[in-house]
Parts: structure tokens; C-alpha cells; sequence
């Protein structure tokens, strides 16, 4: 049974994210038009679960299935779409996970609100701070009990999302830099 820890923000899983990006870009070659660090391991300065995860938008979600043998072979774990309708999953380390990879089709929604998260949470330190102390009250919390943790953590992710997506909006609208 794996444990759930989240931990302070390390400098090194940028590092991390960075080796698995070069990895990534030689499996999928051509496909790939860019690949992102996501999750709570890209924003500096919050407590998080030390797993990498990594978005890559590709040209056609459909090859993708194509690799996931060399995928195996740098020990990560296909997981076919695994719950969200358009992506390929895979994860890596087992019980004791350091990655996981969210393969897009390039204009899939869901990296829109994958980058508007994580850019929200960079420039809103106070609200990165508030999403890192519940993450570690829910771990201290429920230790072995992955779902509890995830519901725990349900209506925050969903009002930071909702105020990431209208932010993220406003910023397109002529506001980005």
C-alpha cells in the first residue's frame, strides 16, 4: 500500500522534470509539440506529493499507443486513457512513483486548464500556500487513503480552478504579457 507524503517544494524536481522532457522528446520525436511541467511539483515554493507530472501535446493522440513499448522500456506503466476521454497516461515507479506523464492532442481543453492552474498557483503565492497546507493536513490525515485525500481536497481544486480559468481568461483577452 503506497503512502501519500507531501513534502516542501524541492528544487530538484525541476531538474527532474527537465531530464524526463529531453527522454520524452527522443521517444516521441515529431510528435510531440511541447511538453510541460504541471501538477504542484512546478510551482516553487508549494508542499507537494514528490511525482513529477509532466503534459505533452502531440499531434495525433491516436499514435501515441504507438510507443508504449519504448515507454515500458524507461519504466513507465501505459495506462490507456485512464479516466479522461483524449489523453494517453502513464505512470512511473510503481508504489513508489516519481512520474506521470498526461499525453494531449495539441487544442485539447484540458491543457488549457492544466497550464491555467499551475500559472494561477505561481503568481498567487497566498493561494499556493493554502492548497500546500491542505495537501499536508489531508496526508498527515488520511496516510493510506488515496480517495479521502482526493475528496478531501475536491472543492478547493475546484474554486482554485474556477478562479485559474477566469484569471487565465482575462490574460487572453489583450492582459498577457
Amino acid at each position: 500500500m503506497r503512502k501519500i507524503e507531501v513534502i516542501p517544494y524541492d528544487q530538484r524536481w525541476t531538474s527532474m522534470f527537465e531530464k524526463e522532457d529531453v527522454i520524452l522528446r527522443e521517444i516521441f520525436g515529431f510528435e510531440i509539440i511541447e511538453v510541460h511541467h504541471i501538477g504542484s511539483t512546478s510551482v516553487p515554493g508549494l508542499h507537494a506529493k514528490p511525482i513529477i507530472d509532466i503534459m505533452t501535446e502531440v499531434r495525433d493522440i491516436n499514435r501515441v499507443d504507438e510507443f508504449n513499448k519504448s515507454m515500458v522500456a524507461i519504466g513507465y506503466v501505459p495506462k490507456g486513457e485512464f479516466g479522461i476521454v483524449g489523453r494517453r497516461y502513464f505512470s512511473k515507479g510503481g508504489d513508489f512513483r516519481t512520474h506521470h506523464v498526461h499525453i494531449y492532442k495539441v487544442g485539447s481543453p484540458e491543457i488549457e486548464r492544466h497550464l491555467a492552474f499551475r500559472d494561477y498557483l505561481r503568481m498567487h503565492p497566498s493561494e499556493a500556500k493554502k492548497y500546500g497546507d491542505l495537501k499536508e493536513k489531508l496526508a498527515k490525515q488520511f496516510p493510506y487513503d488515496l480517495p479521502s485525500y482526493v475528496n478531501g481536497k475536491e472543492s478547493f481544486l475546484l474554486e482554485i480552478n474556477r478562479k485559474a480559468m477566469d484569471w487565465w481568461r482575462k490574460l487572453d483577452n489583450g492582459f498577457r504579457c
